[in-house]
């Protein structure tokens, strides 16, 4: 299953990964509050620095209309 990671960092910073295997997401979610979160994104390592908290929206996002 695929969809949109939506992963918070410091400052009200935002990253959004679209088309994310959910396996990729949980990965995600076990590094939480760490120093370096990574994954690995076509073939290559990712990593995202502290992110805390992370949401899963499945499918794709409607950016015209919001989710």
């Amino acid at each position: 299953m695929k969809g949109t990671a939506i992963l918070y960092h410091d400052e009200n910073k935002l990253t959004i990964i679209e088309n994310v295997e959910h396996s990729v997401f949980e990965e995600l979610k076990e590094q939480c509050g760490d120093k370096h979160c990574q994954c690995n994104l076509e073939n290559k390592v990712i990593d995202f620095g502290a992110v805390s908290p992370v949401f899963w929206h499945e499918d794709e996002v409607d950016w015209d209309y919001g989710y």
